[in-house]
């Protein structure tokens, strides 16, 4: 583009049909930074646009680990910046991971985002604004000095930013050991009367401690529990049968 546009749209199909062709234009850099995953990934838009950087050649995304933070080997770069309230459930984290498996950068920051944007080659910018009843604001400019101003606010922040995996291997809770041993009869698929008669505590008490490690381990079930523990690297204690 060579006449600088700035212009705004409502809700995410507004947003689609005004701007999801500057998505395919991307051709070296897609820059994200949200509070959470609620910003840009609506379920319509986020098709519409994961499409369109399919058909580009976007999403295939570099393959290069956050440590060298450098282009893949087709030059093309995806960084994520997200507040930890992106991290609020497992479901989120699964999303993060996967995004991170598919070569995107991801990391976390604890300071305050003061815009949440999309940037794209450092020529498109994408703000998002206020709710309303039609759907969140959105503003879409080629301005070169909004956009270099922007993007060096947002690279400044994503310097002292932490790599989503460093993050999470970095928030693991602490647990005892009858906490272990809890975990290893879940990981062995044993009753609850069964576990707690080998831990000699009564059933009420087994079954409270449980809800009480699904708590530490911000899970949402036991199957989320194990997987958690899993990826947080809290092997089970091995059971030992009774004779």
């Amino acid at each position: 583009m060579r006449n600088e546009q700035v212009f705004s749209v409502q809700g995410d199909a507004e947003l689609v049909a005004r701007a999801g062709h500057l998505f395919e234009s991307a051709q070296t850099e897609f820059v994200c930074a949200a509070r959470d995953l609620n910003t840009w990934s609506q379920p319509e838009a986020r098709a519409v646009i994961g499409a369109r950087m399919a058909a580009s050649g976007a999403s295939a995304a570099s393959g290069a680990s956050d440590a060298s933070d450098a282009p893949g080997a087709s030059g093309f770069i995806t960084r994520k910046l997200l507040s930890p309230v992106a991290l609020a459930d497992e479901e989120a984290r699964a999303h993060l991971r996967q995004v991170r498996r598919a070569g995107a950068l991801v990391r976390i920051s604890g300071s305050r985002l003061p815009h949440e944007t999309i940037l794209i080659d450092r020529r498109v910018m994408i703000l998002a604004g206020r709710e309303t009843p039609t759907g969140r604001e959105y503003t879409v400019t080629t301005s070169r000095t909004l956009v270099d101003g922007v993007h060096s606010m947002f690279r400044a922040i994503w310097d002292a930013a932490v790599d989503l995996d460093t993050y999470l291997s970095g928030d693991v809770p602490h647990l005892d050991a009858e906490a272990r041993v809890i975990l290893a009869a879940l990981a062995s698929g044993r009753t609850d009367e069964s576990a707690a008669k080998r831990l000699g505590v009564p059933l009420r008490t087994y079954r409270r401690r449980v809800a009480d490690l699904m708590v530490k381990l911000e899970a949402d079930s036991r199957f989320q529990a194990g997987l958690r523990a899993g990826e947080l690297g809290l092997t089970p204690v091995a059971s030992r049968r009774s004779p």
